[in-house]
């Protein structure tokens, strides 16, 4: 089975063309992202057919769960399929199809080589309901308190189509030990469907900077739908405005979100090797 390995911000991806391929895919997501045994990734990216958009995307982590949505992980597909001629881009834009609905990916750059995607990841689900939390407020979920790892946080709940858990904190973010509350927050029982945890920093107005744990996967450079969900956090906390940068470990995304719309991200998409995999 032949692979591209791809990075988006440094969240790394085994990139699948689906189409011809057919696979346990779970199963599969168990071994390729092994980093001792296998490839190594925080997932793999499925490019499957769609009657629904020009292509469809389906991501497993690495405990084989599949997830709903994922924004470094869309922007490299959008850069496989357009590069390989999988897609046939309008207006150097393609629709992808994914578990949070179709989404459109303008590509930056020349199309033989893109640099950059822009992805309009749809409206931000903030009732408690969708998202999914147990709270007892209504939207948005604001300040919510729960106890994890012996610890207080009051948490802004928000879904991009995978469930967001942000915490704005004064310690440092990078030597918090998220490794060690991370899989705390995200199994609490607030969260029926697990979370994603994000611990943020307010640099200024215009700048955030933020690490995650993410949900089936852990400690990760980056997490485009987690920088999404730090964005539409700041802005109900009336800590920014329409636009931000979210810098993660891996690198910065750029968000804009005008308070009612859709939320925009725009980042690299980077192709890092291709190889064949014995299945």
């Amino acid at each position: 089975m032949h692979f591209t390995k791809m990075h988006g911000t440094g969240n790394d991806f085994v990139v699948i063309d689906g189409r011809t391929n057919h696979a346990d895919w779970s199963r599969l997501a168990l071994a390729m992202n092994d980093r001792h045994f296998g490839i190594g990734g925080d997932g793999i990216i499925v490019a499957a057919p769609t009657d629904k958009a020009d292509i469809r995307m389906r991501m497993f982590n690495p405990d084989g769960s599949e997830a709903e949505m994922c924004g470094n992980g869309i922007r490299c597909l959008a850069k496989y399929a357009a590069e390989r001629g999988l897609v046939r881009p309008s207006n150097n834009a393609i629709t992808v199809d994914t578990l949070n609905g179709v989404l459109t990916c303008t590509l930056l750059g020349d199309l033989r080589r893109v640099d950059s995607v822009r992805v309009s990841m749809g409206k931000p689900h903030l009732d408690p309901r969708e998202i999914p939390v147990i709270a007892e407020q209504a939207a948005p979920v604001v300040g919510l308190p729960i106890e994890a790892g012996g610890r207080r946080f009051d948490l802004t709940c928000v879904s991009m189509g995978n469930p967001h858990a942000v915490w704005f904190t004064t310690e440092a973010v990078d030597t918090f030990a998220l490794d060690a509350i991370g899989p705390d927050v995200e199994h609490h029982p607030a969260f029926p469907r697990r979370v994603n945890f994000e611990i943020v920093n307010v640099v200024d107005s215009t700048k955030l900077k933020a690490r995650v744990w993410e949900r089936g996967a852990g400690l990760t450079l980056a997490c485009g739908t987690g920088a999404c969900a730090v964005a539409v956090a700041a802005r109900l906390n009336g800590i920014i405005g329409g636009s931000a940068d979210v810098e993660l470990p891996g690198g910065t995304l750029h968000i804009d979100w005008d308070g009612v719309g859709e939320v925009f991200l725009t980042g690299p998409a980077v192709e890092v090797f291709e190889g064949e995999w014995n299945v």
